[in-house]
């Protein structure tokens, strides 16, 4: 007998493996983080039965499913399934809405002897039990925001709370013309996903604070939601109160020693060249607020630090720049967007301060 699973709440506390059938074009435009794109049907293959739906009917359309997904494309497809059944007992599979698909996959491994459940209602049914988590934990959650100048060690910070939620890890990016990594960014709907399972976990725990870093309505290319937005407007501020110093050693480490470690691994051959077109393109989208005369000097320290590195291994020149950069654009630009929106501020301190004045 089919078995289906509707405990969503329970889907997503447990991280289960998720096996998601839809086409990999549906998967591209957002999925959860459990889940592993293990399509019935290609792209192509999908488009032409659904060609076939809108010409000659459902039962027509079926009969063109079987015919693609035959033979060994079929068995290639089926032991894919298995497999993953095998290394994830405890997960579920679904398709868009938990209909023809997810029943025709799940009969086929019960045929092959591999039972394995499917979420009553898919993707569709999950996705809105989600959406409906994330305004209810908005609503109810009492959020607190972390505020200080850039490179204060916010990110840091966050990681060391049990009741935090770190947006620009989700976001995959750290919010400045700096902040993009190596690896894309989430799509939206992918990412709206991934908050909401972060804030409904921090609900079961019985949280009644959030700590949240203080953004604005983007990180990089993704949006907050609009409820987060609005409740953020009117949150109450803590500040994280870190020395020049501090700061750029903070920058140093994170953008220059651990971007070229990561650089190395993930381009390999051509990791140095990656690495400058990183730090220059950086630079150069923010030119215009920087001005044409703060750029080129700007720009000049970078480049020297780029040459000495390349050439013998120190990167310590790149402090230079960095120090300016913070002195001269970030810490004027906070003090404006700080004077702008008052906020009302609870505490302010160092992070030893702060993680005592949290936990009191």
């Amino acid at each position: 007998m089919a078995i289906e699973c509707d405990d969503y709440r329970q889907v997503f506390i447990s991280d289960a493996a998720l096996m998601d059938l839809r086409a990999p074009a549906e998967f591209a435009k957002g999925a959860f983080p459990t889940a592993i794109s293990l399509p019935l049907m290609t792209d192509a293959e999908r488009a032409k039965v659904g060609t076939c739906y809108k010409q000659q009917g459902q039962q027509a359309a079926i009969n063109l499913g079987h015919k693609l997904v035959s033979g060994e494309i079929k068995a290639e497809r089926l032991r894919r399934w298995c497999e993953f059944a095998k290394n994830h007992p405890q997960g579920y599979l679904y398709c868009w809405r938990g209909g023809l698909r997810s029943q025709i996959t799940q009969s086929w491994m019960q045929e092959a002897g591999v039972s394995y459940p499917r979420i009553k209602g898919g993707y569709k049914a999950l996705r809105q039990f989600l959406l409906n988590e994330l305004e209810l934990q908005v609503a109810r959650q009492n959020i607190i925001l972390l505020a200080g100048r850039t490179g204060s060690g916010k990110t840091l910070l966050l990681q060391e709370l049990g009741n935090a939620v770190d947006l620009e890890s989700l976001a995959r990016h750290r919010g400045s013309s700096f902040g993009a990594g190596l690896m894309p960014q989430p799509t939206q709907i992918s990412f709206e996903n991934q908050l909401a399972i972060s804030l409904l976990k921090l609900g079961e725990k019985a949280t009644q604070t959030t700590i949240m870093e203080d953004e604005c309505g983007h990180i990089g290319s993704l949006m907050l939601p609009l409820s987060l937005r609005e409740k953020m407007a009117q949150a109450p501020v803590i500040i994280l109160d870190s020395s020049l110093d501090e700061r750029v050693e903070c920058i140093f480490d994170e953008y220059i020693q651990q971007r070229f470690a990561a650089s190395l691994v993930h381009y390999v051959d051509d990791a140095f060249a990656q690495f400058s077109v990183y730090l220059q393109g950086s630079l150069f989208r923010i030119r215009r607020r920087l001005g044409g005369e703060a750029y080129q000097q700007l720009n000049t320290l970078m480049q020297q630090a780029l040459v000495q590195q390349a050439n013998t291994g120190d990167a310590n020149l790149h402090r230079a720049w960095i120090t300016r950069l913070l002195r001269d654009y970030y810490d004027p630009m906070y003090d404006y967007q700080l004077s702008k929106r008052p906020r009302r501020i609870l505490f302010r301190g160092n992070a030893l301060q702060l993680k005592a004045w949290l936990a009191a």
